[in-house]
């Protein structure tokens, strides 16, 4: 019976989700999660041409195999001519494909070896924009998540004692204060000890916003050129109807490839190819895609990295963006004296710690945490600025339980159970 009105107890209350704990934010998000499930999926798009055909097809005269002409034009690489993309003569008809022509040695060529390489590209971009989540999750070191685990049930606490119901373990009103009082004290004897927790989150979403750059800059080197305007060029093309296009250019449909072999007087023969770039057709809609993407990380990063320095100034400087950022994070409203002892007795790594604890905690948790806190931070009456002034009266000194040395600052504070 007491089990069976412990549950009825408990069951309007029990409408949460569980997640992760949350380390980053959703610009983060963006790069490491759906920037590389994005070009993992066109990896495999480029690699599944039994899907698409073959990755190239070559026409020759009788005089070279086709598998022959074809295996090496894949490797060595086609070409265009440049002068062959007039559009008046294709539109004429002295031409029958754009690039495609009789080359004179005087003529410029545009060599096209970057199909060979694409699948690899591909997958070591999503390598990269992997790599500064992971170099992130490693320094955080799962403290977040050490320190409100099991606490995202705090809705739950009703009883004076533990209660397990299935694989949920329900802490009691005694657990969850001892819980928060542990949070407490783990800020607390961090504060002007250890902040790289901060540092290493700010450096990371700065090298995103760099990476971002970087990775334009690669793709760009990579397409010889083409990519930073490829998306104006796009936007700014109407008559799709054309021969040419301003995708034509970078992904030409059909190329050329010369094969020299010796005939059978020992004499050096040259036979020319036309060879149909099947991918192209796959590889212009990726790029211009990328483009487009790379745009919107861009400017979204950008954003981040702005906020994070807005936050930086206006933190210790006004009462009412606080209470704005606490109070959209948590739903609840703050008093105004405590958000004051909290920003004064906090430095910026500090607060934006606590930003965090704030997401992965359930409301009344967090505005308790907060108040607890802003009391202790009231009794040290710490300065902000770090300099010693005899003028000023110092508050109490905190009474602490005794020493913690932390090897690894990542992990939270550890207390003897008794």
């Amino acid at each position: 019976m007491m089990m069976m009105s412990s549950i009825k107890a408990l069951t309007p209350r029990m409408r949460f989700n569980y997640s992760k704990p949350i380390i980053d934010n959703m610009v983060f998000k963006l790069h490491y999660k759906l920037t590389v499930v994005l070009l993992l999926c066109f990896m495999i798009l480029v690699c599944g041409r039994e899907y698409f055909g073959e990755h190239i097809k070559c026409l020759s005269d009788q005089g070279v195999p086709p598998h022959v002409i074809q295996t090496y034009c894949f490797f060595m690489a086609t070409f265009t001519i440049v002068r062959h993309y007039n559009e008046s003569l294709l539109e004429g008809g002295f031409l029958p494909h754009p690039g495609v022509g009789p080359i004179l040695e005087s003529d410029e060529t545009i060599r096209h070896t970057y199909y060979q390489w694409v699948p690899f590209v591909l997958f070591i971009q999503s390598i990269c924009f992997y790599i500064p989540h992971y170099i992130w999750k490693s320094k955080e070191g799962g403290r977040i998540k050490a320190l409100v685990e099991g606490l995202q049930y705090a809705s739950l606490a009703l009883h004076d004692t533990d209660m397990q119901a299935g694989s949920i373990n329900v802490p009691s009103k005694q657990t969850l204060e001892s819980r928060v009082d542990l949070i407490k004290k783990d800020i607390l004897l961090r504060l002007r000890i250890t902040r790289t927790w901060s540092r290493w989150l700010i450096s990371m979403e700065v090298l995103n916003l760099l990476h971002v750059m970087i990775q334009v800059w690669i793709v760009n080197k990579f397409l010889h050129g083409s990519f930073i305007s490829l998306g104006l060029n796009v936007m700014k093309f109407k008559h799709w109807g054309d021969m040419t296009d301003p995708l034509e250019l970078v992904f030409p449909k059909v190329t050329k490839c010369v094969f020299h072999k010796y005939g059978p007087s020992g004499s050096i023969q040259q036979h020319d190819a036309l060879c149909v770039m099947a991918l192209n057709i796959i590889h212009e809609k990726i790029y211009v895609i990328l483009w487009f993407w790379f745009l919107f990380l861009f400017i979204a990063s950008f954003l981040g990295v702005v906020w994070r320095f807005v936050s930086f100034f206006m933190f210790r400087r006004s009462l009412r963006f606080n209470e704005i950022v606490f109070r959209h994070i948590s739903k609840s409203k703050f008093n105004p004296y405590n958000v004051i002892n909290v920003v004064n007795g906090c430095e910026f790594g500090d607060w934006l710690f606590l930003y965090y604890l704030a997401k992965n905690m359930k409301s009344a948790t967090f505005h308790e945490l907060f108040r607890s806190v802003a009391e202790e931070l009231e009794k040290r009456d710490i300065p902000y600025n770090n300099k010693e002034d005899d003028n000023v009266e110092k508050g109490s000194e905190p009474v602490l339980l005794g020493k913690v040395d932390y090897d690894d600052e990542t992990l939270p504070l550890k207390e003897k159970r008794t």
